[in-house]
């Protein structure tokens, strides 16, 4: 059987027939054959979340499209599990934030055990760094989260990343300045809602679907704290322009009535160096030759475009990636 992540549900399975694509497997490439057809794990992240989706509209426009190839989409805790899955053979394709794949490629942090030889196929969308509260709890600036207690994002994820990092970025310790709990998107909601937490960090895409149903929910107002303020730190921390300032416009959410400053990370679609040139080509083009139904799936995928997806990456883009950006002149080295 193909192995999955952690024994998490396979939550989108998408098949199509037709005649196998000529690609050999390898161990990192983790494809299965099983009655004519390679199969391939998109690692993703929290129902809660936009990797999920995401990754759905991409197993889905795989599998239609790509002859021969049946694409999963995986749900997982997200960008630190998807590359050690990279990495140790269990995923074929995986979402991360830009600064937990710069942290994987050099073998830092949660990757001090190994690096992972991840390549590019495209930059997909800056990923905005929530930091949520309710009216009333107080807290204004990243500042008012000392001695609070506060969601850093589920163990694994690269929000888990950046709320460490922007917390150290602002001078705080997160072991010693606030009480810290390790909750995903949707349990950050709930123990939000039940007064168990004061605030919670989440890095995703606009909108969120677990913070929609925040906002919406009756009897409470939902409050975003901006974080632009550590952007200049975390880059001078990272020694990179990793970091980007983004503003998450008035009534992204329910009763949001202004534009919220926040630190911003590009999200990247990975895969292993090992990826054939030739299946990483036809990948990277499938996305592009049905981008609208991408962005059908989810808005996010709609701001995607062939100038963004092929820059700014912290990993090396695939051979077969740059074939493509190649053939329709995108290819900006």
């Amino acid at each position: 059987m193909h192995p999955r992540p952690r024994g998490r549900v396979a939550s989108i399975a998408l098949t199509t027939a037709g005649a196998l694509v000529a690609l050999a497997c390898n161990p990192q490439e983790m494809a299965q054959r099983r009655g004519g057809t390679q199969r391939l794990s998109i690692a993703t992240g929290g129902t809660g979340g936009v990797y999920y989706p995401y990754g759905g509209g991409i197993a889905k426009v795989i599998s239609e499209h790509l002859d021969g190839v049946e694409a999963t989409a995986e749900v997982t805790a997200a960008s630190v599990d998807n590359l050690k899955f990279l990495r140790d053979g269990k995923s074929d394709i995986v979402f991360t934030m830009a600064d937990t794949l710069d942290d994987a490629l050099n073998g830092r942090g949660a990757f001090s055990d190994g690096r992972v030889p991840a390549r590019a196929l495209a930059v997909l969308y800056p990923n905005y760094t929530h930091v949520v509260t309710l009216e009333g709890n107080g807290l204004d600036r990243l500042a008012d989260l000392r001695g609070r207690v506060v969601s850093t994002g589920s163990p694994g994820s690269g929000t888990e990343v950046i709320a460490l990092k922007i917390l150290e970025a602002m001078g705080m310790d997160p072991a010693a300045d606030l009480e810290s709990q390790s909750l995903g998107v949707s349990q950050s909601v709930d123990a939000l809602k039940d007064g168990k937490v004061d605030a919670f960090f989440w890095g995703g895409g606009l909108p969120t679907a677990a913070i929609l149903d925040l906002a919406s929910s009756p009897g409470v107002t939902m409050k975003l704290i901006p974080s632009v303020e550590a952007v200049a730190p975390l880059n001078e921390r990272a020694g990179s322009d990793l970091y980007d300032e983004v503003v998450i416009p008035a009534s992204t959410y329910p009763g949001q009535a202004t534009d919220v400053r926040v630190v911003a990370v590009s999200n990247v679609l990975a895969v292993h160096e090992t990826m054939r040139a030739d299946l990483a080509e036809a990948i990277t083009r499938a996305i592009f030759e049905h981008h609208d139904e991408l962005g059908a799936i989810h808005p996010q995928a709609r701001t995607l475009t062939l100038e963004s997806a092929s820059t700014r990456s912290p990993a090396p883009f695939h051979p077969g990636a740059i074939e493509y950006y190649r053939a329709v002149n995108a290819w900006r080295p």
